[in-house]
């Protein structure tokens, strides 16, 4: 049996990966996919070859990510829950893509994955894999097996698996970073600050604001502070210059898909200020109908996301609906940074609906008659409800 393994080189996919060669008696290859994270990749490669892999593959899909999957985002304000901007979901579908190409290319029989069965990311990872190569079996071996955190540290130790001491579940991309376990597992305790990385306390953050002007082309960002930057060099810049002044940190209770109720503590600087952005010049450019019903799109395509349902024909369906609203949504906004918070204080656009002129201009005794005509139903229902 030949098996694709999508290999992050922690505890759970090193433990699997040998796992699999014990009890499958399966040839394995690892793919490791770089999203973004800080990973010394060379020492994944060398620690899957250690372990037994037959063959392994890196792939940067940095530039992907931020492209298809980060941009999309962006120009579909994709908040869960209105509050934290999709980075872990967002990054799953293409890392799974990655891998069933490496297991086609490798005429493997199956595709595994190192996910539990407690959460979201076991529904992301099969579901892609379903969706892109449905003839290909999916192994989850720490939920299909049962494996314990406890059991595969022992199996580690038995086995000479290098493992690390660590308190936190942390994953990263170029879009964001996600902290959970340990203290964060009781929801009523404050964050520690050795949690974050990514951002430095609001009460720490410098004294001066920071001003930053985010220009914008068909609803993604194209330059910073006049200067024009491809969309990894863009989002890392203002995860450091955000990151820096305390803006990002979010704090929420989740509705896993399966049903539990999770804390979840994340990073999310360059996402939080491109969004907040985003979204204001959408005001201004915007009629109401249309930013009435964006915001309802916004929300489902947020939702499918989340849920893993990239492969959803709703969520391209959306996006054509979306790509088509955005083909005006250009223009720069300008961002004020300040102790943790984010605040726009300007915005202009060649497509804005903003006239000072009409204001001044317009002949105010017109209203009188709308008002009477907007209102009629709704006076003429109340009175009607008080005579009853």
């Amino acid at each position: 049996m030949r098996i694709a393994l999508a290999y992050s080189g922690g505890l759970d996919t090193s433990v699997i990966l040998k796992l699999m060669r014990e009890k499958l008696n399966a040839e394995v290859i690892t793919v490791t996919v770089d999203v973004g994270q800080p990973e010394d990749f060379s020492g994944i490669e060398f620690k899957a070859y250690k372990l037994g892999a037959i063959k392994h593959y890196n792939v940067d899909a940095k530039e992907e990510f931020a492209n298809n999957y980060v941009y999309k985002a962006v120009k579909a304000n994709a908040l869960y829950d209105g509050e934290y901007p999709l980075s872990t979901a967002l990054a799953r579908p293409l890392i799974a893509s990655k891998v069933v190409e490496v297991a086609l290319k490798e005429d493997a029989d199956a595709v595994a994955h190192g996910c539990t069965g407690k959460g979201n990311d076991q529904i992301r990872f099969d579901l892609a894999i379903k969706a892109l190569a449905p003839h290909l079996k999916v192994i989850a071996p720490v939920r299909d097996w049962g494996l314990s955190r406890d059991w595969e540290i022992e199996y580690a130790v038995k086995h000479g698996i290098p493992v690390k001491s660590k308190i936190y579940s942390i994953d990263e991309n170029l879009w964001g970073r996600s902290i959970e376990g340990g203290v964060l597992d009781d929801p009523s305790v404050e964050p520690p600050e050795e949690v974050f990385t990514w951002t430095v306390s609001p009460s720490n953050a410098p004294g001066d604001p920071a001003y930053i002007d985010i220009e914008f082309e068909k609803g993604v960002p194209t330059a910073v502070n006049g200067i024009k930057m491809g969309p990894v060099e863009l989002i890392t810049y203002l995860n450091h210059v955000a990151g820096a002044h305390g803006v990002g940190r979010v704090d929420m209770m989740e509705n896993r898909v399966i049903g539990l109720k999770s804390r979840e503590v994340y990073e999310v600087p360059a996402a939080t200020t491109i969004i907040t952005a985003h979204r204001d010049l959408e005001r201004l450019v915007l009629t109401k109908r249309t930013l009435d019903f964006k915001w309802y799109v916004d929300g489902e395509w947020a939702k499918l996301v989340y849920q893993g349902l990239w492969f959803e024909p709703l969520r391209e369906a959306l996006d054509s609906f979306i790509d088509s609203v955005e083909s005006i949504v250009s223009g720069t906004v300008r961002v004020k940074l300040y102790k943790g918070k984010i605040s726009v204080v300007a915005r202009s656009s060649p497509y804005s609906l903003y006239d000072s002129e009409l204001m001044k201009m317009l002949d105010q005794s017109m209203s009188v008659g709308f008002i009477e005509l907007y209102g009629l139903q709704a006076v003429k229902a109340y009175w009607k409800k008080l005579k009853v």
